[in-house]
Parts: structure tokens; sequence; C-alpha cells
């Protein structure tokens, strides 16, 4: 059996809430959030499954789009999974785009629990629209969700405003996601008495189903050959109208289903840590190198929270590790850093200084357009 999927304008965050409650009821069409930034994915299809109650377009940071095809129930699985983990429902200030699961999460965390979403007015990220959708918040019990370009900004704001430091001090919870958290910013955001629960997640998980290196609810996590992979109840049935990466992205194990992530890590007690993507090593001079390890280190100097590293084209070495950031930070120094904890090949090339370092619309590096600012010509 089939049902509609509607297209829904994410101009009223409100009208989303709507859409999605009937989704997730059956009492409507499945919903596909599209707001102005996104990626166009063509054209939707006219019908999904009956089973599946949202779908979430994302291009991810390849460029490659798709199509992630979620189940009422693993909406459902993710939003009792957070309200479990956070220690009970509570009101949600809504300040990422509908359209990203992050985004779609708050709606179903809010529809779960009962309670009704703050929508953050439009436009860019700042104190004073904050404070704004915080001072119109009812419920004493207040959570939020940040990508961590977003947290940084609240972050340097808030430093020099002690409205806004009091207003996020006054949550119980803020989640933090999407991409790695660098270690000062979080120190930073926990001095101003920031409550932060750095999450791990994708579309295809519902969300994130690891808080702070463990699992919540009843995800599960694995390493396989490197790779982390993620199962339980929330994890998207495919990717519509492509079976090959269906088929190559969720594999099952002893009758279960399992998410292969492009992402390595490591498991130590239980606990999830995140050592970079597979598919970010270089090869320099005929020796192997992680761009994830040397952008940790490099996002953990002073000033450097927005820092990406890219594979940059070399005449003697083939490719090598190139720093593209807003700041101006001295290359020896970073080389420095760098070499003092991995091997002299993994220490940057040169730097590369833009305005601004690059951004998908949900907030998260665009590594192919830093690549092409460090590669002029190529």
């Amino acid at each position: 059996m089939t049902r509609p999927l509607a297209v829904v304008d994410t101009a009223d965050p409100l009208a989303c809430l709507a859409a999605l409650r009937d989704a997730l009821d059956g009492e409507g069409p499945a919903v596909l959030f599209r707001g102005g930034g996104v990626n166009p994915v063509h054209t939707a299809p006219l019908s999904v499954e009956q089973r599946i109650a949202l779908v979430v377009e994302t291009s991810g940071t390849t460029g490659r789009p798709k199509r992630v095809a979620l189940s009422a129930d693993a909406v459902l699985a993710s939003a009792a999974a957070s309200e479990s983990a956070l220690g009970g429902p509570g009101q949600w200030l809504l300040a990422l785009p509908v359209q990203y699961i992050a985004g779609s999460n708050v709606l179903a965390r809010s529809l779960a629990g009962g309670t009704t979403p703050m929508p953050v007015p439009p436009g860019r990220l700042s104190a004073d629209r904050v404070l704004e959708a915080v001072a119109a918040m009812d419920d004493p019990v207040r959570y939020t969700a940040l990508v961590p370009a977003q947290l940084s900004r609240l972050v340097d704001e808030a430093e020099a405003d002690d409205a806004l430091r009091r207003a996020l001090a006054g949550f119980s919870r803020i989640l933090v996601g999407g991409q790695a958290t660098p270690a000062p910013l979080v120190e930073r955001a926990t001095a101003l008495g920031w409550h932060l629960t750095r999450t791990y997640g994708s579309s295809e998980t519902c969300g994130g189903v690891v808080y702070d290196g463990r699992a919540i609810g009843q995800a599960e996590v694995r390493i396989i050959d490197g790779r982390v992979e993620l199962g339980g109840p929330t994890l998207a049935e495919y990717y519509l109208d492509d079976p090959e990466r269906t088929a190559a992205t969720f594999v099952e194990h002893d009758g279960a289903r399992w998410y292969r992530t492009d992402d390595a890590g490591e498991l130590e007690n239980g606990v999830l840590r995140v050592t970079g993507r597979i598919d970010d090593t270089i090869v320099t001079g005929g020796l192997k190198v992680r761009l994830g390890d040397v952008e940790r280190i490099v996002r953990e100097q002073p000033g450097l929270a927005d820092a990406v590293v890219v594979a940059g084209h070399h005449p003697e070495w083939g490719e090598v590790p190139v720093v593209v950031t807003s700041a101006r930070p001295e290359l020896d120094a970073l080389r420095r850093a760098v070499g003092a904890v991995l091997p002299p090949e993994a220490r940057p090339d040169r730097v590369v200084t833009v305005d601004a370092v690059p951004l998908l619309p949900s907030g998260k590096p665009d590594r192919l357009a830093a690549a092409r600012r460090a590669n002029p010509g190529h």
C-alpha cells in the first residue's frame, strides 16, 4: 500500500508541526519539508509506501543528493529515546530549519512531549532573535538543538551579552550535533553556565542516537573494520529511488539491520569516539594522512573553531593538508601543534584565509567549496 507524499513549505514551522503530526498519526500524507535554501532534488515522487511518514532531502558533504525515507515508528522511537535521555519532556526552541533532520526532530519531540516549539524569528541567528523567542516560551523545562557554527556564534555574543548568557543557561539541555564540536568551544559554552550534550547521528538514523558518546534508547553502536555502524529502531527504511545506495549503506547481520556510516571511530567501555571520515585519507609523498585527525587538532587551537582541513594539490608530494579558515593563524605554529601529535607528513602545507568558511544550508562546512578555495585553477 502507498500513501501520498506532500512537499511542505518550511516558511511556517507551526504548519510543518501540524503536517508532521498528521503524517505520524496516519491521518494525512507523508511529508517532505522543503525550504528555499535546500539543494533541490528534482521532483519528489507523488507517493511512498504506507509506513513512510517523513522524507528528508540532504546533499550531504559530497554534493550527491539523497532522499531518506523514515517510517512513523522510526520518528517516534527517536523522539522517545531523546526524551528518556534528557529526563523528560520540555518546550523546544526551534533554531534549525525543519527541512533538516535536527529541525524535524524538534517538531517530533514536541509532538511526543505534548508541547509547542518556539521558532526563532527568521534571519541570521543572533542574540536579539534568540532572546525574542525565549521570552515567548512558557514551559520551565527548555531544550534546544544547534549545530556547532550556531553555538560558536551564540557563545561569541553571550560572552559580551549577559542577557543571552542567562537565557541559555536556563535551558535544561542544549544539544549540539551535525559535526564534531571543538573542545575549546564546549569549554567556553560550559563556562557560560550552559548545559551541552554532544550528539551523533544522521538523517539515516533519524538524528542523534548517541549522546556524549553513549547510545540512547534502543540504539546500538559497533565498529566494523574501523567504520562506525549504527543499529536500532530509528533506522531509515531506504533511500527513495536509489536501491544501489540503499543496499550499500544498510546491511543485515544475524537478522539485524545496520547503517554503515562514513565515519571512522573507536569504542572504549561503551563510549564512542569518532576519529574522522573513512573517505578523508590522502596520500602525501607515499604516506597516508587522515585529514580528520589534522582538522581535530587545528580546530582546538585558539580562534580556529571554524577551520576546515582539505586536500591540496602539491607538485612534489601529490596531496597535502591545507587549512581553510576565516582567521589568520601562523602556519609555523599550526605545523608545530599538529607535528606534536601526528607524524611529520600530517603537518599543514599552507593556510588559505577566506572571508567566511563556506557552509551548506544545514550549517555544516561545505568541504567541496572549501577544497575549491584551497586549489584555485584545479
